[in-house]
């Protein structure tokens, strides 16, 4: 076993005023060459039906981004693995959710 790389344990430090995290009600995830692109928004108000100049019906939701994060190609594959975990514990303590409806 001396040939295997050692396991990295990292020691993670979070600054006093992120600490309490920030809330965000949805993800747009979208990419570059370089990296993946998380942009976690907030609801600003509620959503309001409107009709386009073309005459399509479509709901306008207005949202704020409250930040962005910008992922590696690399680490995309850590943080899927990170939350399938995650999720599965959640699902094990607190029931399997109920995926809400596809949107038509």
């Amino acid at each position: 076993m001396a040939n295997q790389p050692e396991r990295r344990e990292y020691d993670i430090d979070i600054p006093t005023e992120v600490e309490a995290g920030t809330y965000a009600d949805f993800a747009s995830i979208w990419h570059t060459a370089d990296s993946f692109v998380l942009d976690f928004a907030v609801l600003k108000r509620p959503p309001k039906p409107t009709v386009n100049d073309d005459g399509s019906r479509v709901v306008k939701v207005p949202t704020r981004v409250v930040t962005r994060v910008r992922v590696p190609p690399s680490q995309v594959f850590e943080i899927m693995k990170g939350l399938e975990k995650q999720l599965s514990m959640w699902e094990r303590s607190h029931g399997a959710r109920r995926r809400p409806p596809a949107d038509s």
